[in-house]
């Protein structure tokens, strides 16, 4: 991948944690500074697509916390037998 060389003023401090984290981590400066260059584009991007492209029948009420652990965990399963009734995997008796 190509790269464009830009100049940016930055905070002397946290160009210090920069320093430390890229000695710690033994990666570049410029490394660290690059994922964070990424990360800011991609928290301001603005996508062609929804995030979520379906829509639920609901009650219209907010779920608890309990509730959602439970709707999650019971798609969780299914998804799971789905799988296993699909390719039982090595050894199974068909």
């Amino acid at each position: 991948m190509s790269m464009k060389r830009t100049n940016v003023y930055a905070d002397p401090e946290d160009l210090a944690i920069i320093k430390e984290a890229a000695k710690r981590r033994g990666i570049s400066e410029a490394e660290i500074i690059r994922q964070g260059i990424h990360l800011a584009a991609m928290a301001n991007r603005v996508w062609d697509e929804p995030l979520f492209s379906r829509t639920f029948d609901g009650s219209g009420r907010t779920l608890s916390k309990a509730e959602v652990r439970d709707t999650i965990a019971d798609a969780v399963r299914r998804e799971t037998q789905t799988r296993l009734d699909a390719d039982p995997g090595p050894g199974s008796v068909t």
